[in-house]
C-alpha cells in the first residue's frame, strides 16, 4: 500500500504529550496503517537521548529536561525551530535505518539549498552543518563522511555550525522522533549544554546566517522535501 506522505502541521505543542502520542500511534499501528508526518514546534525544553550523559547539561535553569527513548545525546527544542516527526513503516517503505537517516538528512540539505544555504554532513556526527564564514559555499568539507574499513575518525567541527539535529527511534520497523531545523530561535539555551554531546559545538539558525524566512514557510518547505525523500 503506497500512500503519499502528507505533512500535518500541529503548530506549537508541548513536547512530552507529543512524544507520548507518537509512541501510542506506533504501538497501535498495524500493517495497513498509513504513515504520517507531523510538523510542529515546541516550547523550550531539553531532551536527553538514550546515550545521554548528565554532565552534558550544566545549567538548565528553568528549562525542563525530559528523558526520551530516542538515540543520541542532549539537544534543545524551542520556539522558532521546525520539528518534523516521520511515523513510517520502514519495512513497507523498503529501506533500512541507515538509508532512512540519509534520506532525513538529504531532505534538510535540499530544504537549505532552496533557501540559498549549503548543508553539509560530518562523518560520525549525524545532523546537518553549515560553514559559518560562507553558508552558501559548495566546497566539500575535509571531514565529510567517507567509506573506510577502519574506525571512524572523531568528528571535527572547525568553522562549522549545526543547523539541524537528528534523533530517531525505530520500533518493530516503525519510526518516530525525527529531525529539527533551526529557523529563527533564541540560541542562548544551547550555551548551557554540550549540544549532541560535543563541547563547544556551535549551533546556528537560518536567521543568524542571514536567511529570513517565516516559520510556516520553512515548515511547509521541509515537509514537502521530507514527503518526497522518504517515499518508498
Amino acid at each position: 500500500m503506497d500512500v503519499a506522505l502528507s505533512p500535518q502541521t500541529l503548530g506549537q505543542v508541548p513536547y512530552l504529550p507529543t512524544v507520548e502520542a507518537m509512541q501510542a500511534f506506533t504501538a497501535d499501528r498495524g500493517a495497513e496503517t498509513p504513515d504520517q508526518l507531523w510538523i510542529c514546534e515546541h516550547p523550550s525544553v531539553y531532551t536527553q537521548g538514550l546515550a545521554g550523559k548528565t554532565e552534558h547539561i550544566f545549567n538548565p535553569g528553568t528549562i525542563p529536561v525530559v528523558q526520551t527513548n530516542r538515540g543520541g545525546q542532549v539537544t534543545y527544542h524551542g520556539p522558532g525551530q521546525v520539528v518534523a516527526y516521520p511515523l513510517l513503516d520502514l519495512q513497507r517503505a523498503g529501506y533500512f535505518v541507515k538509508e532512512y537517516v540519509y534520506r532525513l538528512e538529504e531532505a534538510v540539505i535540499r530544504t537549505l539549498t532552496h533557501l540559498g544555504v549549503t548543508g553539509h554532513r560530518v562523518g560520525g556526527a549525524p545532523g546537518i552543518y553549515v560553514r559559518l564564514d560562507d553558508p552558501g559555499s559548495h566546497a566539500l568539507l575535509p571531514q565529510r563522511p567517507a567509506k573506510t574499513d577502519g574506525p571512524a575518525a572523531a568528528p571535527v567541527f572547525t568553522g562549522l555550525g549545526k543547523i539541524a539535529a537528528l534523533g530517531i527511534k525505530v520500533s518493530r520497523h516503525c519510526t518516530y522522533h525525527g529531525v529539527a531545523l533551526n529557523v529563527a530561535m533564541d540560541l542562548e539555551p544551547y550555551s548551557r549544554i554540550n549540544p549532541c554531546g560535543y563541547a563547544g559545538l556551535a549551533t546556528v539558525d537560518l536567521s543568524t546566517i542571514g536567511v529570513s524566512v517565516p516559520w510556516q514557510e520553512a515548515a511547509d518547505l521541509l515537509g514537502r522535501k521530507l514527503a518526497a525523500y522518504l517515499a518508498p
